[in-house]
């Protein structure tokens, strides 16, 4: 008897990564490449559309990040299996799409004979977390987390932006942007802006857009 096909929603801004892993999915008799996505919005309709079993979702997807993609579906169908397919390492954003409701957390080197391990593994209901990807999570778990505010702040800091124009940006006095600014540096550790900006894009905390 054949086994049961175990349908994949692919998504992925670069159209070579999706029909990548498509041909690698194509090789195994039990699996499908059901759609494939190019934006967080486009699988969020697939989603709706095809219902796979399971979906892998990139997190660099423009104006819906694949967190976001991820949350949302999870919403709808909180049945959805999801797993992040990723070249981001950072902490920060293995727990935003881990909290969001992704089921484990990959990155990209994967080799592929792993990818279909994982895929198979969480569509029978587990949820494998690499060493890794563990590791990272409980390191982070050890640091004070920046508030949404404090978010905000620093990736205006990485634009090059100065209290004043911080200040501007938020609605804010540049005291109440100053405070902020010393909470981030304390919180991560670091002595000034610009160590703050490289440990806010090493964790994940924000990115260059």
């Amino acid at each position: 008897m054949p086994h049961p096909t175990i349908r994949v929603l692919c998504v992925d801004d670069h159209r070579l990564v999706r029909e990548g892993i498509a041909l690698i999915i194509g090789r195994q008799p039990d699996m499908t490449v059901v759609a494939s996505a190019a934006s967080g919005e486009e699988s969020v309709e697939l989603f709706r559309r095809h219902r796979p079993d399971i979906t892998l979702m990139d997190l660099q997807l423009g104006a819906m990040s694949g967190a976001e993609a991820t949350r949302r579906i999870v919403r709808e169908d909180p049945g959805a299996r999801i797993v992040i397919l990723t070249m981001y390492q950072g902490d920060e954003d293995i727990y935003r799409a881990l909290n969001a409701g992704a089921a484990t957390y990959l990155l990209k080197d994967t080799l592929s004979d792993d990818l279909i391990r994982v895929i198979r593994e969480v569509h029978a209901g587990q949820h494998p977390i690499h060493p890794d990807i563990e590791a990272r999570l409980a390191q982070r778990a050890g640091l004070s987390a920046l508030t949404q505010r404090e978010v905000e702040v620093l990736e205006l800091v990485s634009r090059g932006m100065r209290n004043k124009e911080i200040a501007a940006s938020l609605g804010i006095s540049e005291e109440t942007a100053q405070v902020h600014l010393k909470n981030i540096l304390s919180k991560l550790k670091v002595q000034d802006r610009s160590a703050a900006i490289t440990v806010g894009l090493r964790r994940g905390i924000i990115h260059l857009t």
